[in-house]
């Protein structure tokens, strides 16, 4: 059977707009992205939303779109974001939004029903992982409620049980679940309560950036 990597909807912090992607070449995903509408003028349609920043967003849209275009994204939790259309990639379009938003208020706003995604949150600072005897520190790239991408080449039996432990939270019993290209992903032993989880990136983000 053939592998498939798992791709959410995944979230940033950042202020700037998600920028147009490369394109991928020879890897299939499994793709679970958040479902929004897309308002053009007096036509709503649905769209799968890839990514989102506090500027914008990229989009999977299921209409056609031009660059310079005015739109209206109508996000799950109930918001309504104008925007102008940033440019358009095959399937792909980005988003400018003309305001900037509060992510965490996004992530927070489905505290209060089930989520059977855990979108992926882009994250600046470090964590300690150990292994036995040995204790890695490594920057973390980003982070679910199921676990962390961190950075770093570091050499983890995949049978053997882990802490990670991130700034202000106590250690989480852990397991790694691959590992490569100069990055490990790691998967939590319990999830993190949503609430808990945003509550922690709004300390992290305001907390000076780690040296």
């Amino acid at each position: 059977m053939e592998d498939l990597s798992l791709e959410t909807t995944s979230f940033s912090l950042d202020r700037e707009p998600p920028a147009q992607p490369d394109r991928r070449e020879g890897k299939r995903h499994l793709t679970l992205f958040r479902v929004g509408v897309i308002s053009v003028d007096d036509r709503r349609e649905l769209c799968l939303i890839k990514n989102i920043s506090a500027g914008g967003m990229s989009i999977r849209p299921y209409c056609v779109l031009a660059a310079g275009e005015r739109v209206v994204i109508e996000l799950k939790s109930g918001m309504s974001v104008p925007g102008v259309v940033a440019w358009t990639d095959g399937g792909s379009a980005g988003i400018e939004f003309d305001e900037p938003v509060e992510v965490l208020d996004i992530l927070a706003a489905a505290n209060d029903r089930p989520r059977p995604r855990m979108p992926r949150i882009a994250i600046d600072c470090f964590a300690t992982v150990r292994d036995g005897a040995n204790v890695h520190r490594l920057r973390v790239c980003d982070i679910s409620q199921g676990g962390v991408k961190l950075a770093g080449e570091v050499a983890i039996d995949a049978a053997n049980d882990l802490a990670v432990t991130l700034p202000g939270l106590p250690p989480q019993p852990a397991a790694l679940r691959w590992n490569g290209g100069g990055h490990l992903g790691i998967t939590f032993n319990r999830l993190l309560p949503l609430a808990e989880l945003v509550e922690w990136l709004r300390a992290i983000r305001e907390q000076p950036r780690a040296a």
